[in-house]
């Protein structure tokens, strides 16, 4: 017959190790799906943004750790989803990591003012036109030096380990750069990783090689703001992106494995793919591709 108080030391033991898997538990969610202007979007008098969808948000990816929350882009949308993650995370601390200075990636900051949130130190990651330009114009450079934010300089290919369990690498993709650079992220957890691009021109003028990249990874984020090039009133040539037709065509001999990692984000207000039952999103989704919904959780 065992001991008492061995039974006892081994329920204990058990109960540190269920306590030590479930603190190292980490969480990436989707906090926003639309491109930079969002919906309803200025202007716009089509079907698309006669009124506003319920949890219908600028593009942003958020994870959470043991440690802290950490944002994928800082969108106009910001408080809402700080505040979300933070009810589903019950955390406190956070980082940001910013892909460029388009208005959909980067104003949210505005929120960590002292007319607002008038946040202390969050570290904001971001490369070295960026940092310049947050530091250099106002208002983003009376958050600096009211010490609101804290700019932490990256590289391109530069591995940044920002807790335990927790991998970011910067990458540079062509985009419009007229006041930064772009980046993507490749983040890595404790077991699976992701890959963020919600803004690229055209994937065949990048230095990289996305089919590779995707068969390395677990969820891949990609750039949909266009099913196609004759949504919008405007050249297509001024904003240019891979649309969903041409990224799907590019990636259509990938197995069904590897489809089923990729998510379309930032979508454009026009694009019909944000309706569920549109019927080129349907068979689009039957060849194994997602489409990255509000709220969304993927285990890393």
């Amino acid at each position: 017959m065992i001991p008492f108080n061995h039974i006892l030391k081994l329920l204990f033991f058990c109960f540190f190790l269920f306590s030590l898997a479930f603190s190292h538990s980490q969480k990436l969610v989707v906090l926003g799906t639309l491109q930079d202007g969002g919906s309803p979007h200025m202007n716009c008098d089509k079907d698309c943004c006669k009124e506003k969808k319920k949890n219908d948000f600028v593009v942003s990816l958020g994870i959470y750790d043991e440690n802290q929350m950490y944002f994928f882009d800082c969108s106009p949308d910001f408080v809402f989803q700080h505040n979300y993650l933070k009810s589903i995370s019950k955390k406190d601390r956070f980082s940001i990591f910013l892909t460029h200075a388009h208005m959909g990636h980067y104003s949210g900051l505005i929120h960590l003012g002292r007319e607002s949130a008038n946040t202390k130190g969050v570290p904001v990651y971001s490369m070295p036109k960026m940092s310049s330009f947050l530091e250099n114009n106002g208002p983003w450079s009376q958050l600096v030096k009211l010490k609101n934010i804290i700019i932490k300089p990256i590289e391109d290919q530069q591995r940044l380990s920002v807790s335990k369990n927790l991998v970011v690498t910067p990458i540079l993709v062509p985009h419009r750069d007229e006041f930064s650079e772009t980046v993507g992220y490749l983040i890595k957890g404790k077991e699976k990783s992701a890959l963020y691009i919600p803004d690229i021109d055209k994937w065949s003028i990048w230095d990289k090689n996305i089919i590779d990249i995707i068969k390395e990874i677990n969820y891949a984020f990609i750039d949909a703001t266009f099913f196609s090039g004759d949504e919008i009133n405007r050249p297509i040539a001024e904003i240019p992106h891979p649309s969903i037709l041409e990224t799907v065509d590019l990636l259509s001999d990938l197995s069904l494995k590897d489809k089923n990692k990729i998510f379309f984000i930032h979508l454009n207000h026009t694009n019909p793919a944000r309706n569920k039952n549109f019927i080129k999103r349907i068979q689009i989704e039957n060849q194994g591709f997602n489409f990255a919904e509000f709220g969304m959780v993927f285990k890393l």
